[in-house]
């Protein structure tokens, strides 16, 4: 079965898994209200909750990547059912009035562990999230709204990724074969950024941007019932109750943040887009006015000139089994871990070139279990991601759960006359994944409702951006970069070169970052909004961006990471903060200094999310960082390397 999991060796085993699930979970809900408040209410709880996550986490990942489609529905079936069975517990009174003795207790929360402490609170906030603490009729409203916004979630979702058509008598004709023709209609499903003729670019832009009334009614009322939802279980705005437990905290850090990084980046921003106007300027002397689909195109352009680094270049010495020996050469120095390819059992994996890895400590032993889902195929969603199928916990024997993650990559299968050979981009995302693969292998916590990357989302990034910072260090990459042909290591220029490339143009491209976390802090911010979302994003873009907004274009409606972060899109530069500063205070002398790897572990990894993000940060940086320091490391990467600098000038 999939996973090893019995029952899952067909589609129709998942309504057994499932209903395998929901009786555990009814005999638990019993035994958590009978049993008198103490820890042992945590502990069932954990249970409650690992008994429905083993079958739903799994079908999440199986309902997008298993090629049978008859695998998909059964899985997206089990998905909606242990879904509905969720937000029914979340509302149940007296399995609440369970975990509510307990906190109330205070002589038994002080006498309590802090991990346990922090699991319970945790488990009590999801309760509050519905509204258990409302009367029944308020209730019953949080119940509806939270169904209501599930459903919006998906619509909008869906909608972000429709394609827009055109006549196609409006565009002159000899663009028209970049657009998929359908009849008299041409197609425009991207924003085709890489394009090299403005023209082409500037079409998409204002053709796929055009606002669809479906998709704006949508976003409306969707950010409407967040709205409500929160203020009817308690807070002031949905983002009060989105960064509630993270490392942020509040509404109010995030947008001192964004705004102390927008000033401090306001100048370099500047200097960015005059480099790239005066490119335009020498391509296209006619029309040298930078707007919002130049961004992407030109910086490459810049970065392309200035520094040779075409991705064929690279590819011949980043072989997949070249870089697998990297991260498994850097994992044993660093922390004492070593990657082993197991064999897997029949009807195991969901596609033949899967492969599956056991994590390995030198003294720990077996940790757990990282299953490669690394190559194209038809119909499989061209993300890289990771997720988690099973949660580490201890179990009530004493044994630990080990823990089962999926990394999910697009690489090209290898060829007759070559291994897979991966880009500088792909090599780097690899690292990335193994980074989250990582915080899950080592949250060895006790419970599974904090295990690995359970934890605050703008924490939750910090490992896998770290593993960048190591992707991009030359006596990281010399380690492993060998010509797949000739055995020649990557030469240390070309390293240094790939470096800087990426700060061309870097401060504008953070800037467009800021403009997006902006947008999204004030959607969620204080309702009613005082205009339309439309009128909002022009207003933040000519404020926090700078390139002009382009009238009868509504780009937030192809914002897709407003349903799975909302209020939370900063989370991706304060992880990068973060990252920077471990970084640069205890790896950038030595990467494979084993004590750091050993305190990385110890502070920042072992607790998942049972800890607070920010105490986990103050232990590993034996400093407390403020705001500032957030900015400045984020803005300190930006500065050129002043050898190589000048070695290229």
């Amino acid at each position: 079965g999939l996973f090893g999991v019995p029952e899952l060796s067909c589609p129709e085993g998942f309504q057994e898994a499932q209903d395998k699930a929901l009786q555990e979970s009814e005999q638990l809900v019993q035994k958590a209200c009978s049993t008198p408040p103490g820890p042992e209410t945590v502990v069932i709880f954990d249970q409650l909750s690992d008994a429905l996550c083993r079958v739903a986490d799994l079908a999440d990942f199986v309902k997008i990547a298993h090629p049978d489609f008859a695998f998909r529905e059964a899985a997206e079936e089990a998905c909606r059912n242990i879904g509905t069975v969720v937000e029914k517990l979340n509302t149940d009174v007296d399995l609440c009035q369970s975990l509510r003795r307990l906190l109330a207790d205070e002589v038994l929360m002080s006498s309590l562990d802090p991990e346990t402490r922090r699991v319970a609170e945790l488990f009590m906030f999801d309760f509050e999230i519905s509204g258990i603490h409302l009367d029944e009729e308020k209730r019953k409203k949080a119940v509806n709204l939270n169904v209501r916004i599930l459903d919006l979630c998906n619509e909008f979702l869906t909608g972000t990724h429709l394609p827009n058509k055109i006549d196609k008598h409006v565009l002159p004709e000899h663009i028209r074969y970049n657009f998929t023709a359908e009849g008299n209609y041409l197609q425009v499903a991207g924003l085709h950024a890489d394009c090299s003729d403005d023209l082409v670019r500037e079409a998409a832009y204002k053709i796929f941007l055009y606002p669809d009334a479906g998709q704006l009614n949508c976003l409306e009322e969707l950010l409407t019932s967040r709205n409500s939802l929160a203020q009817l279980v308690g807070y002031e705005t949905f983002a009060h109750r989105a960064l509630q437990g993270t490392m942020a905290k509040n509404p109010e850090t995030v947008t001192r943040f964004l705004e102390k990084l927008s000033d401090q980046l306001s100048e370099r921003t500047q200097k960015d887009f005059e480099m790239m106007t005066k490119m335009k300027m020498k391509l296209n002397p006619q029309n040298s006015k930078l707007m919002p689909w130049d961004h992407p195109y030109y910086s490459g352009v810049l970065r392309a000139e200035r520094y040779n680094i075409d991705p064929g270049l690279y590819c011949p010495f980043f072989s997949l089994g070249a870089c697998m020996e990297g991260l498994n050469s850097l994992f044993s120095q660093l922390l004492g871990i070593s990657l082993y390819a197991e064999q897997t059992q029949s009807g195991e994996v969901w596609s033949e070139d899967v492969r599956k890895l056991a994590v390995v400590h030198e003294t720990e032993g077996l940790l757990g279990y990282i299953y490669c889902d690394f190559f194209q195929r038809p119909d499989k969603p061209h993300q890289d991601c990771h997720f988690t199928v099973r949660g580490g916990r201890l179990r009530e024997n004493g044994e630990y759960q080990l823990p089962v993650v999926v990394l999910m990559l697009s690489l090209p299968h290898s060829t007759r006359g070559a291994p897979t050979l991966l880009s500088p981009g792909m090599m780097e995302n690899l690292f990335h994944e193994m980074g989250h693969a990582m915080h899950s292998m080592l949250g060895r916590t006790r419970y599974q409702h904090v295990t690995g990357t359970r934890c605050a989302t703008d924490f939750a990034e910090v490992p896998s951006i770290l593993m960048e910072y190591f992707a991009n260090d030359y006596r990281v990459v010399n380690q492993f970069a060998r010509h797949y042909k000739t055995g020649q290591p990557l030469p240390k220029n070309m390293v240094s070169r790939l470096c800087e490339s990426k700060k061309v143009c870097a401060a504008a491209d953070m800037q467009l970052q800021v403009f997006y976390a902006a947008l999204d802090q004030i959607y969620h911010g204080k309702h009613p909004l005082k205009k339309s979302t439309t009128e909002i994003l022009k207003e933040t873009q000519e404020k926090v961006y700078g390139l002009p907004y382009v009238p009868n274009t509504a780009w937030q409606l192809r914002f897709s990471h407003l349903v799975g972060y909302g209020a939370k899109y900063y989370s991706y530069l304060m992880s990068r903060a973060v990252a920077s500063m471990v970084w640069k205070q205890c790896f950038a002398q030595n990467p494979f200094d084993r004590a750091m790897g050993e305190r990385y572990r110890r502070e920042m990894l072992a607790h998942g999310g049972g800890r607070e993000p920010i105490l986990m940060v103050e232990g590993m940086l034996q400093k407390s960082p403020s705001v500032e320091d957030f900015v400045d490391a984020l803005v300190s990467d930006l500065d050129h390397d002043f050898e190589t600098f000048i070695m290229d000038s």
